[in-house]
């Protein structure tokens, strides 16, 4: 397959995976056993090699314009198959341009600072792409639901009301914004289920390609398009 007919074929089968109102969408309206039309591992591979070989391309582009970075979160349950989807994906391309970061228990070091710290020193570098799995968005999934875990970030008492967690999410959109409007190109990944990682690796490969292709742009997108569930929404 030629690049370009991989490139129309990637993006005809993408669409229906990417979120990129968040208003009104609802996960459970998703099939995470869905394929959109791949029928076969052999048909996802073909695609992914393709993409992986563009990317590879592109990387390099990126890092000779040395204008913008890309950032990757990838989100999901234990074993939903991020770490596949990470190793599939970027298997082509230079990793000197590329870092990967795992967020779990934080550090002395890190409970130290503000609970965005740890993330904003590992935003990758203009020219490169950072990956990130996992993601500050565990500040307010585990956190919440585990006290503890809030208590070790020994926040002053008086900031610790029922507001906490409307107020973090209003950080978090408002970081993300600030890096969009710095050069970084954020793109999310949540994937909920293992059964389909290789069709996962397929979209990460696309998006990322499509983004670095597109990085002439004279505005910025936005830092919360371009989200991918890996199901597709139920009619």
């Amino acid at each position: 397959m030629s690049s370009r007919q991989t490139a129309k074929e990637a993006s005809r089968l993408i669409k229906p995976y990417r979120i990129t109102q968040g208003e009104g969408f609802r996960l459970k309206d998703c099939d995470p056993a869905d394929t959109g039309s791949m029928h076969s591992k052999d048909d996802a591979e073909k695609l992914l090699a393709g993409n992986i070989e563009l990317l590879s391309d592109l990387q390099e582009k990126l890092y000779a314009q040395d204008r913008w970075a890309i950032l990757l979160i990838f989100q999901g349950v234990d074993a939903a198959g991020k770490d596949s989807a990470i190793k599939h994906v970027m298997s082509g391309i230079n990793p000197q341009g590329c870092d990967v970061f795992s967020f779990k228990r934080p550090t002395v070091e890190e409970l130290g600072h503000d609970y965005l710290w740890r993330t904003h020193v590992r935003v990758p570098e203009r020219g490169k792409i950072g990956i990130f799995n996992r993601s500050c968005y565990e500040e307010v999934l585990i956190v919440r639901v585990h006290a503890d875990a809030l208590a070790a970030q020994k926040l002053p008492g008086s900031l610790v009301t029922k507001r906490i967690w409307d107020e973090r999410y209003e950080d978090i959109n408002t970081f993300e914004r600030y890096l969009s409007r710095n050069g970084v190109i954020v793109r999310k990944f949540f994937l909920p289920s293992r059964r389909k990682s290789r069709r996962n690796d397929f979209f990460s490969a696309w998006t990322i390609r499509r983004k670095i292709g597109k990085s002439n742009c004279p505005t910025l997108p936005s830092a919360t398009s371009g989200r991918i569930i890996t199901g597709r929404t139920k009619k």
